[in-house]
């Protein structure tokens, strides 16, 4: 494993131990070149899933490797300095990537994706779901904000 402090190749696993939501094992490493300690976590991949994206120029598809990173990256964002731990975090995101890896699809249209975190984020927080919608449906106007929480304060969720 990489040092992400002086980029040495080698480093020694000090401590292993499963995470708090047993999705991934909690491996501490010592840096052989520098000294430094890191965290890494090493996660099952069931299969490799691509990401089908649209529009852009021209309106095209385009393909990329599913990365969790960029789920864990818009939750955060959604739900910060809201009362939402960590640990709730990581189970939505690891039940989110679960259910697309088990879902037997090569391929996953991204608007699946992003229907999936707004249901978790809907069930997590009302506050952190209406932050994520408001991005990812592209709210342009105050007017678009006022009718989704309406909507949102009919179905309950507020």
């Amino acid at each position: 494993m990489r040092c992400p402090f002086c980029a040495h190749d080698n480093s020694q696993v000090k401590d292993s131990r499963p995470s708090e939501d047993n999705t991934s094992i909690r491996r501490r490493r010592q840096c052989e070149g520098c000294g430094a300690r890191f965290t890494t976590f090493e996660r099952v991949q069931l299969r490799e899933v691509l990401v089908i994206k649209s529009g852009g120029q021209n309106n095209e598809e385009r393909r990329e490797p599913f990365d969790r990173l960029k789920i864990e990256q818009s939750v955060a964002l959604a739900c910060r300095k809201r009362p939402v731990s960590q640990e709730r975090l990581d189970q939505l995101v690891s039940g989110i990537q679960r259910q697309i890896e088990t879902m037997g699809d090569a391929e996953v249209p991204s608007k699946v994706i992003g229907e999936m975190v707004m249901e978790g984020l809907r069930q997590l927080d009302s506050v952190a779901y209406i932050r994520f919608a408001s991005v990812y449906r592209d709210f342009t106007e105050a007017r678009d904000f006022e009718e989704f929480a309406s909507s949102v304060r009919e179905i309950g969720a507020l």
